[in-house]
């Protein structure tokens, strides 16, 4: 490894610490914060994202849309440092597209849902570029020639399979009416305040859950920028 690709490596790997740590301490603390207007605490089984960043209902709500704002500028940095590093053009593609998918997470956050229609389309735009960006890093890990390479040290294929197909699952589910949400509304346009509430809501678990996969597997890519660094 050069000094160049060294630094580069260390500047993304710092970056990408910093990223995700600002997306989880923002999400805690605002978790940990919130009531809603029926003095229930927020609960990853029937709170959507969204809500948890509604101002006028979440009293944390600054703290959450500021760590997935300044979390995902944080880790946009990781991935234009890591494209640098970048052994084809399989990685490249990947870096690339998960700017975009950061980008449009910031958004989200920028744009909280009291700014409907910005924030709708931020979320939108994050699912369609995170899968993309997925689906190009299996493409990367089976791509010839096979083994171990430089960015697949800690990100398993069947990490990046979970999250494809969960992701692709809320995609699908939020823009076709199956008659299975909400008396056949599409849920995508339909996660905030429903009433009443269920107890277990799955389209909102779907969500939390394809966004945490989702930091997990940018986590595998950000130790991946450590193990490289000690080749």
């Amino acid at each position: 490894m050069t000094s160049r690709q060294k630094k580069l490596s260390i500047l993304a790997f710092r970056f990408g610490l910093l990223g995700l740590v600002g997306h989880l301490l923002g999400l805690t603390l605002a978790a940990l914060g919130f009531e809603d207007f029926n003095g229930h605490g927020f609960s990853l089984f029937n709170f959507s994202l969204s809500e948890l960043g509604q101002y006028g209902l979440s009293d944390l709500a600054v703290v959450f849309n500021g760590g997935l704002f300044f979390g995902s500028l944080s880790l946009m940095l990781f991935c234009l440092f890591s494209l640098q590093n970048a052994d084809n053009t399989w990685l490249y593609s990947v870096f690339a597209v998960l700017v975009l998918s950061l980008f449009s997470l910031a958004v989200t956050g920028l744009f909280p849902v009291n700014v409907y229609h910005l924030h709708t389309l931020g979320i939108e735009y994050f699912f369609y570029f995170s899968f993309v960006a997925i689906a190009l890093y299996i493409g990367y890990l089976l791509h010839p020639p096979f083994g171990v390479k430089t960015f697949s040290c800690t990100g398993s294929l069947l990490l990046s399979l979970l999250t494809l197909v969960c992701m692709g699952a809320f995609i699908v589910l939020a823009h076709f009416d199956i008659s299975m949400v909400a008396n056949g509304r599409w849920f995508y346009h339909d996660l905030i305040m429903i009433e009443p509430r269920p107890e277990y809501w799955w389209p909102v678990m779907l969500e939390w859950l394809s966004l945490g996969l989702f930091l997990l597997w940018v986590g595998s890519l950000v130790l991946s920028q450590r193990a490289f660094r000690r080749r």
